[in-house]
């Protein structure tokens, strides 16, 4: 081949190079920042993905995603949100309350999908549901709501419980929301409530050993990412000192656990894949209305119902969505 082809070849391959790496810096990225670890919510990246495809991105084609895991330590969440913002990242997707509020403290321009259990209006992150303004939207499981369904739902399992436990994360925004919510719902069905808090391994181990001398009946564990982290430990703790334990997440259910109710978190984050797919279609955070989930799991584990020598009552496995055998 002659020098002047040689030169001539060169110079379409620098170009084609160069016209590649402005294709990717021109690729859209987007921030997943979430509470909890990839073991756990994998499901929920993909769902996301799902959701961005209805929106018509497709990752590695036209979008690009930065993947940022807290794992259930939320002092971990402003340098890992911080990350995504010196990134300059299009859009953050937000799972989790502690998760939010990182990203909301980080950043007043880029636009934030958030998934929260908490009440986003109370804890100032938008404005009201139908117009949140600013530059967050997404979706709220009103998780404080979803507790008095559990200990109704617990109260069924164990007819005879006087004595009820919950465990919560002190760490968790909604921590005193939580307790909040179940004495008065406690109070009103005449049942004792006892509050367990914990915020790492061990003191999960000593709130299940306090179980013995409260006489507990049964357990409510709250919504929480660092409890979904250990929840082998959880399930195997509940087995251990036979106590009927109700959780938020099928995952608990099906890692042996009794029984979970909660809200479809992998509906909610393909809805979120969709919201982050319009903003980068043009629309803003402020024009999109804040949702609240329509689909709920009750998930049932009928080899722990019998280890637990408990007979699930008919109108339990009627409402049933799954029944683990």
């Amino acid at each position: 081949m002659r020098r002047r082809e040689l030169l001539l070849l060169a110079t379409a391959m620098t170009a084609s190079a160069r016209s590649l790496r402005a294709q990717q810096r021109a690729m859209p990225v987007i921030g997943f920042l979430n509470t909890g670890s990839p073991d756990t919510d994998l499901p929920f990246v993909v769902a996301f993905r799902q959701g961005l495809g209805d929106a018509g991105f497709v990752e590695g084609q036209n979008v690009a995603m930065e993947h940022r895991w807290a794992e259930g330590h939320y002092d971990r969440l402003p340098v890992l949100v911080g990350e995504l913002v010196s990134r300059k990242v299009d859009v953050i997707a937000a799972g989790g309350d502690a998760a939010v509020i990182a990203a909301k403290g980080a950043t007043s321009t880029i636009p934030i999908v958030f998934f929260n259990g908490g009440d986003p209006l109370a804890m100032g992150l938008i404005a009201s549901l139908a117009h949140p303004g600013g530059n967050l939207t997404g979706f709220s499981t009103f998780a404080a709501e979803l507790l008095p369904k559990r200990l109704e739902l617990l109260s069924e399992l164990a007819s005879q419980a006087r004595v009820i436990a919950m465990l919560v994360n002190p760490s968790d925004p909604n921590a005193e929301r939580f307790i909040n919510e179940m004495e008065q719902v406690a109070r009103a069905k005449g049942v004792n409530l006892r509050i367990l808090k914990a915020g790492t391994e061990g003191e999960i181990d000593d709130a299940f050993a306090s179980l013995v001398q409260l006489r507990a009946d049964g357990l409510i564990v709250s919504p929480n990412a660092f409890f979904v982290s250990r929840r082998e430990q959880l399930v195997a703790l509940a087995t251990r000192y036979a106590v009927p334990a109700i959780y938020s997440r099928r995952q608990f259910a099906t890692a042996g656990g009794l029984i979970s109710y909660g809200s479809s978190l992998t509906a909610v984050y393909r809805r979120m894949g969709i919201y982050a797919g319009k903003i980068l279609n043009g629309a803003k955070p402020a024009d999109l209305p804040v949702q609240q989930p329509s689909i709920f799991q009750l998930v049932v584990n009928l080899k722990t119902a019998k280890a637990l020598g408990l007979t699930i009552p008919p109108s339990i496995l009627a409402r049933a969505d799954e029944v683990i055998e």
